[in-house]
Formats: C-alpha cells, structure tokens, sequence
C-alpha cells in the first residue's frame, strides 16, 4: 500500500506509473464503473467503443466497462453487455481501441440478484432469502443451493471471456445490494445453511466467487473487488461486519485490490451519489406504480445527502489497517488533483473517479498540465436517470443533443 509522505518529503504523484497485480498502468487514477446502457444486443458497440475510446485519450490509467453480467439471468438493466462466447470479438475490438490510446482496461463482472427485473432477464429474481425489492415492487425467491454453485462457475466462465478479449483486469461486484453483497446483508440473508448465520458465513459466497476468479485466471490479470463499506440502510451492512468481510478477503490473498463503495440500488441509491435529488427526472423514467411513488415520496425513496468533497474517504480510511496483501482504491467525490494526493497520502493506492470523467473525459490531461484545474461536474446527479438508455452528462450538448449513433455491433476488422 502507498505510504504516508512525511512532511518534508514531496507530495505522492498521482500520474506515476504504478502496478496492479500483474498489470502496469500509466497512472494511478481508475475510471470508475458507470452503467453504459450501450449494448442493446449484450454485445459492443461502436459507441461503446468510443465511449471508453474518450477516457483512455483523456488519460485515464484504466477504464472499467461496467457492469458484464455473468449471465442473461443476472442482467440489472437494458444494454449490458452478457459475458459470453459471442461477445469475444467485439470486447477484443474495445481492449484494443483503448490499448491504443495507452490505457488499460478492466471488465466489472456482476450479477443483478435482487436488482434484476424479470421484464429484461425473463425469469424471477433470486436473492439469499425470499425478499420483495421495496424499488421495484418485485417479488425475489430464494436461491438454491446448486444455483449458487453455478453462479460462483458463471462469474468464472466470465472472467475467462475477458482474458480471450485481451483485457488487463476484472472487477468483481460486490457492492450496492447486487446478488453477491445481498449476501453480506443480515436484511436479505436470513439463511440458515454455511452461507448465512454470522458475517464469516455471509462473506462465504463473495470468497468462493474470488477464489473460483483466481483460479481461472491465475496471474494473467488483475482481479479487483466492488465491496461495499456500508449501504445506508438500517439493518444492513455497516463498517463493522464490512471490515471482516474485507479482513478475510485479504487473507485469501485472490485479490489485487479492493474498491470501497457505499450504497444501494434497492433503496436511497443517492447515498452513494451525493448531491442534487433528481425526483421529477426520475419519475418521468418509471413505470407506474413505482412513478407514482417516486412523485409522492421522492427524496424519502431516493434518499437525500449533500455532497462534499471526498465523501467516502471517513469510511474508507477504516480499511487501510485491514488490507495487509491488498491493495486499496478511494471512490466517491474527487475532483480536484489536491484529492488525489490526500487520498494517496491515506494510503490508499488508488483513485476512481466516474461523474467527473462523464462530465470531462479529458479532465485527467487538463490537470496533469494544470494542477489547479477542477472538474466541473455541479453533481446534479441526472446522469444517473440516462442510466436508462445511454449513460451521459447532461451538460455535454454533444451527448445530449447529437444524433444518437446506430446501436449496431461493432464493425469487424477487415482482414488484409
């Protein structure tokens, strides 16, 4: 882990190369996962393509594609790309876009769990124990036994598609009430077999999905986890059982490094947004009953807490004790290079940034030449409702106003 700089010592640089695993990057600053909605058919686009095309020129040390369902049935949303055979040739034709500008590139393996809607996946939604997802209104059975077997296979299987596409590195999501972290819930799993009980049983799953990871794909690449420190939810995680969760992860030594999230997709997603509430958008984008809802409840449903600079980092610091063989990445309010040197001069070893970046996709160069330079990003947080279609800033007109490119898979290469 990066160390602290004693006071006459000069300021850790946050554009040095660094290692991840076995992966060298340019810098230290991750682009971080952000629902892209750009794969209609669970394939790459060319506009996927050049939307990561933009943070790897804009000088990102890595992007993260986000959110690569393990399976059809582990779909959170329209437009994700489905790790499978088929998808290969076009996430090649990606890792190779953002080779070219220097970057690296990681996938975020996820399934939805609770978050899946049987209107995209076309099956019920399975979560650790019987659950009703207050958001959607939708009922969620109990996983089997056997099916948590496959899925610990499936998170496998997909990490080797992402080795075949050439990528640097996976992210495993654990974070924000998606399947694996309901696990980590006493709200949502009240199991009574080896994965359910007291947290080291609960912490069961996310370990086994780590270790089936790294055997697959042993040192070729990176493996990063999404754990998420605390979801703002009564009664379910908190930084006291997380710090165990994240303790026996880094005793398993399956992971290069851990990134610290907060939050749900279940209920108050803006707890982990921070920042302007935006209700009416929102609303507009639901089907009823859950528009109706959102009107009349807004902020009670959706949450509401200010944004501050670094807003994660009181949480966050609580974990560097913990991660001895781990590495650790800062999530969550940095948009300034001053921020990234406190978060570096924590401890932490890395910085994610993912508004800041859809705002400015350039705001890395700008800084590296500018040090003064601060993202513009005014978090009014209705990127989050684009997550819908194809995730933008709302104050980039070229995004937001510009033809919509034709959703159609990746053009092959042509072969000379």
């Amino acid at each position: 882990m990066t160390t602290n700089a004693a006071p006459n010592q000069p300021l850790p640089d946050p554009f040095s190369p660094v290692m991840l695993g076995p992966v060298q990057l340019r810098n230290r600053i991750i682009k971080a996962a952000t629902s892209e909605g750009r794969s209609p058919d669970g394939l790459v686009t060319d506009d996927l393509i050049a939307f990561h095309r933009r943070f790897a020129d804009g000088g990102v040390g890595m992007t993260t594609v986000a959110y690569c369902c393990v399976s059809r049935e582990g779909a959170s949303a329209p437009g994700q790309i489905v790790m499978d055979q088929r998808a290969v040739p076009g996430l090649r034709q990606l890792a190779d876009n953002v080779h070219d500008a220097g970057a690296a590139i990681s996938a975020q393996l996820g399934h939805a769990g609770v978050v899946a809607s049987k209107s995209i996946t076309g099956v019920r939604a399975v979560a650790p124990s019987r659950f009703v997802n207050p958001s959607s209104l939708q009922y969620c059975r109990k996983i089997r036994p056997r099916e948590i077997t496959q899925v610990i296979d499936q998170f496998g299987s997909a990490a080797e598609v992402a080795i075949a596409a050439g990528f640097d590195a996976i992210e495993l999501h654990f974070g924000h009430l998606y399947l694996p972290s309901s696990f980590l819930s006493p709200l949502l799993n009240r199991r009574k077999d080896e994965y359910g009980g007291g947290i080291d049983n609960r912490s069961r799953f996310v370990r086994e999905i780590a270790q089936r990871v790294r055997e697959v794909v042993g040192d070729r690449i990176a493996v990063i986890a999404k754990l998420s420190m605390d979801d703002g939810i009564r009664g379910s995680i908190w930084l006291d059982e997380s710090l165990r969760t994240a303790q026996l992860l880094d005793q398993d030594r399956n992971l290069d490094a851990i990134e610290l999230t907060q939050g749900s997709s279940v209920y108050k997603p803006m707890y982990l947004f921070r920042g302007d509430v935006p209700v009416a958008e929102f609303a507009a984008a639901m089907n009823q009953p859950a528009r109706t809802g959102i009107r009349l409840l807004g902020k009670k449903v959706m949450g509401d807490y200010p944004y501050r600079d670094l807003y994660m980092l009181d949480s966050a610091r609580q974990f560097i004790s913990v991660a001895k063989n781990t590495r650790l990445i800062l999530l969550g309010g940095i948009s300034a290079r001053e921020h990234m040197v406190t978060g570096l001069q924590e401890g932490f070893d890395f910085l994610a940034m993912g508004r800041a970046l859809l705002r400015e996709p350039d705001l890395l160069n700008r800084m590296m030449n500018d040090p003064t330079v601060r993202s513009r990003c005014n978090h009014n947080n209705k990127c989050m409702v684009t997550v819908f279609g194809r995730t933008h800033c709302v104050l980039d007109p070229a995004e937001r106003y510009g033809a919509v490119p034709d959703p159609q898979p990746a053009t092959p290469p042509t072969v000379q």
